[in-house]
């Protein structure tokens, strides 16, 4: 007997979906290709017991990964059956709170990106002199259940979509040292349908919450890291205690690192403040030099990539190692890393693109100790070998994506 229609058509693109994300095997170790290789008999028990609500997920295998400043940040890693589960739900469920959603709402939404949030904040600084930039302390850990499922049962009423909601949020962790965790609070980072619950729950207690009682001062929010802009620093620090009263009521914190009131200082605006600069999704706002179409120079507020985001770049560069890669060719360098250049360019080069060159020099002078090692007759001869990628670089500008930009080495 079927409890619930679902279809098995959209259990198919569920699958096609989490294929699409990749992602490592979770508590049952089972990797994408393992689980296609017995896809249909895979999908149907998938299909089969979710359709009688039998369809019990198993624990969540917790990852710990490096933060880009420091610590570590807790990830969680589904099953891929699971996240095939957890993608059925998705796909029925953000369908109808996706209308509903702020518009200032950037975060794992379906024609929003990051590059979107940050050119709205960008021009709102010329217009607002002061910026409440805030951080909400692991939003994904602490997300209360029961505030969370009454947001889910505003939006639906679909029996089946609720009864699994629910269980994924009380599905236990497998700590790193096999231990099972109880969860009463949170949803796991990492998880499928994670984001759009997170985006849910934000949207009643921080966008709404905006709307009704500060609808004078605009906002952009990334999933728990956000700005708002104000007139006077007045009612940035209205808005920051109005805030953590908020939060505290949606049992929620505020980051007490990452909230600070900030000046937009530029050529127009006089004062002098200790904070005129803040982070906001990799970039860095702060009072840059720049150039009008009658060539003369003013102070704008505007962004440039972050020194958090370029350490972490560097940090990767060297992990590369690509100069003990002898036994590669320029063009198979190009194939294992050129993805990753052609990811930072198309990111961090949107806005103030030069603050990215120091960066993309390191490749230059990495791919210089590449070919010293390779060839012995540039072995003791470092400026030979730059001149020599010089004008390998300056004839085949497409092998490497700086290149193409016309970032080539110091030959000298």
């Amino acid at each position: 007997m079927r409890s619930y229609d679902i279809s098995k058509h959209v259990v198919v693109k569920a699958f096609q979906r989490v294929k699409a994300n990749k992602g490592a095997a979770g508590v049952d170790d089972e990797s994408l290709d393992a689980f296609e290789a017995d896809l249909k008999n895979n999908l149907y028990k998938i299909w089969n017991r979710m359709c009688s609500g039998s369809y019990f997920p198993p624990p969540v295998k917790v990852v710990e990964i490096p933060k880009k400043s420091a610590g570590k940040r807790i990830l969680g890693v589904p099953t891929v059956a699971d996240r095939v589960a957890q993608m059925v739900v998705k796909i029925y469920f953000e369908r109808k709170v996706e209308p509903f959603f702020h518009p200032d709402s950037y975060g794992y939404r379906p024609e929003k990106s990051a590059i979107d949030a940050l050119d709205v904040t960008r021009q709102r600084c010329w217009k607002y002199d002061w910026v409440l930039e805030f951080d909400i302390k692991g939003l994904f850990d602490n997300i209360d259940h029961e505030l969370l499922m009454k947001a889910v049962r505003k939006h639906t009423s679909n029996p089946w979509v609720i009864l699994y909601i629910e269980r994924w949020l009380k599905a236990p962790f497998q700590m790193p040292d096999g231990a099972v965790v109880q969860r009463t609070k949170g949803t796991p980072q990492g998880g499928v349908v994670s984001p759009v619950l997170a985006n849910l729950f934000l949207h009643y207690a921080f966008d709404m919450w905006m709307v009704k009682n500060h609808p004078d001062k605009p906002f952009a929010r990334y999933a728990d890291d956000a700005v708002a802009h104000c007139y006077t620093r007045q009612g940035a620090e209205m808005l920051l205690t109005s805030l953590k009263s908020r939060m505290a009521e949606c049992k929620l914190e505020l980051h007490p690192d990452k909230t600070r009131i900030v000046y937009c200082h530029d050529s127009n605006r006089r004062g002098d403040y200790p904070e005129t600069s803040f982070d906001f999704l990799g970039y860095t706002f702060r009072p840059r030099m720049a150039k009008n179409k009658q060539g003369e120079f003013f102070t704008s507020f505007a962004p440039a990539v972050g020194n958090k985001a370029k350490k972490h770049m560097r940090q990767t560069i060297r992990k590369w190692h690509m100069q003990l890669r002898s036994d590669k060719t320029l063009e198979e360098l190009s194939q294992m890393f050129n993805p990753v250049i052609r990811g930072w360019i198309n990111y961090y080069c949107r806005f103030y693109g030069s603050g990215l060159y120091a960066v993309l020099d390191q490749i230059n002078l990495t791919l210089v100790r590449w070919a010293q090692r390779k060839y012995k007759k540039l072995r003791a001869h470092k400026r030979r070998a730059a001149q020599w990628l010089d004008r390998i670089a300056r004839r085949e500008p497409v092998l490497f994506k700086h290149w193409e930009m016309g970032i080539f080495l110091a030959a000298g």
